[in-house]
């Protein structure tokens, strides 16, 4: 996610701002030989593979960002993101696919960075990689997984991450209900927020909002990338010459790349990419084989989809988009519960014909689960629109009341699961909505677009 962030600014910058800028950034990145004696290598496919690596840094961190940020511990050799980066060949798409760090998998034969032992191959989670034979051995064992060949390899810490994000001047988030994370010290309110370089930490790290784990946080990283991408794509801040030297002065000290990836690269790519958005980009994780099991000696880990994950990979190296093909709707507003499991009953308060059958049609069109049977409400006209529900399910009452503006709630004690929408005469519409849930699609892909705010 951290060097994800950095690799955004780097090359997006790079679309606008001359050679001497990128040269001086390139300087100042530290270098690593991340391909050294490989063999064996998979094929080239078309496009660019990028395998970026987000490490602990956490000692470069002051005693009071650790207090406020919860970064207490010792630092260790390990990494907490890893994701593959396809860029396509017409360099107008990018899908990045997140590689949960606790996959099991087969680490290839290396010396052991820190004991300088010879070690033969051996079943581990994806993360020991970094802390056993680091960017090398990561390269290694992640073309072996995915027999996707790696172009460049990046890395970033902690501390890039955060000065980075402050540098941009934060990036907006939203969420539909609140995010609390003791381990972490997250403690979002629903709702819109513009996180700062310690707090965007704070929610890419936590792992213990819900049951979700891992899997849930890998998902908050690529929404936050998404919306930095966003942000670093519309207010234009990167075609600032002296915003651009701000920025990536704050990211220098961290940053690692292979010794390929430099000022040419990052200009070559940049201008290619010249008008990529949020909807330029994609997202995934790898389909994995059920939940997480433990194992003996190794602990809780993840299995990948043989099959699933053979497809995805396949689609990377053939340079095809990973998400579906969508035609290009309104923006829809999040909420809380998904329309598909709130069930509406419409009724007609109003003398207008018909209008009973136009709000079922408009509520069903945006997902939600009605009867298809609208009646009118006997009496004088209702003035304003409004919604009756049961108490026990408030949550849905307003996930439905945001696809109607200016409607009233009014809650009725044992009504039951059915909500009931009144259409008054100050009916304009229905707004679209949409709720965070598992995602559709042969590879569970989703765009930029689809996941910022709106």
């Amino acid at each position: 996610m951290r060097v994800a962030t950095t690799l955004s600014v780097l090359v997006l910058g790079a679309a606008g701002i001359g050679h001497a800028v990128v040269t001086s950034v390139d300087t100042g990145i530290g270098r690593v030989d991340a391909f050294k004696d490989m063999k064996n290598r998979p094929d080239a496919g078309e496009g660019m593979n990028l395998l970026i690596v987000g490490t602990d840094g956490r000692d470069k961190i002051t005693k009071t960002e650790k207090r406020k940020y919860r970064l207490g511990g010792a630092p260790c050799r390990c990494t907490d993101t890893i994701m593959l980066v396809h860029i396509s060949r017409d360099r107008e798409r990018a899908s990045v696919v997140s590689l949960p760090r606790d996959s099991y998998t087969e680490i290839p034969e290396h010396t052991d960075k820190a004991t300088g032992k010879r070690r033969s191959k051996h079943s581990t989670k994806l993360n020991a990689a970094y802390s056993e034979g680091g960017p090398s051995l990561t390269v290694r064992t992640v073309e072996r997984m995915t027999k996707v060949k790696i172009d460049h390899y990046l890395e970033v810490d902690f501390t890039s991450f955060m000065k980075t994000v402050d540098a941009l001047g934060g990036v907006e988030i939203c969420t539909v209900r609140r995010m609390k994370d003791s381990y972490t010290g997250l403690n979002l309110a629903a709702g819109t927020h513009k996180l700062d370089g310690g707090r965007a930490l704070q929610y890419v790290r936590s792992r213990h909002i819900d049951g979700a784990a891992d899997l849930g946080r890998m998902q908050r990283q690529q929404r936050f990338l998404a919306a930095l991408i966003h942000q670093a794509t519309s207010s234009g801040a990167l075609l600032n010459p002296a915003k651009l030297r701000e920025v990536s002065s704050t990211m220098l000290g961290s940053v690692r790349a292979d010794k390929g990836f430099g000022a040419e690269q990052m200009l070559a790519l940049g201008e290619a990419m010249r008008g990529f958005t949020a909807a330029s980009s994609e997202f995934t994780s790898v389909p994995l084989d059920g939940t997480s099991r433990s194992v003996k000696g190794i602990g809780s880990t993840v299995k990948w989809d043989v099959a699933k994950s053979k497809k995805l990979f396949q689609a990377l190296r053939d340079d095809k988009p990973l998400a579906q093909h969508r035609t290009k709707k309104p923006k829809a507003t999040l909420v809380d519960v998904s329309p598909r499991q709130i069930r509406v009953q419409v009724y007609n308060g109003t003398l207008a014909d018909g209008l009973g059958r136009e709000v079922d049609q408009a509520l069903r069109g945006t997902g939600f689960n009605t009867t298809r049977a609208p009646l009118n409400r006997s009496g004088s006209e209702v003035r304003r629109s409004y919604v009756t529900y049961d108490p026990r399910w408030d949550r849905s009452a307003k996930s439905l009341a945001a696809a109607l503006p200016g409607c009233e709630l009014r809650a009725v004690k044992g009504q039951g699961r059915t909500m009931k929408v009144t259409a008054g005469t100050d009916y304009k519409g229905v707004t679209r909505v949409r709720a965070e849930e598992p995602r559709q699609g042969e590879f569970a892909a989703i765009t930029g677009d689809e996941v910022v705010c709106p």
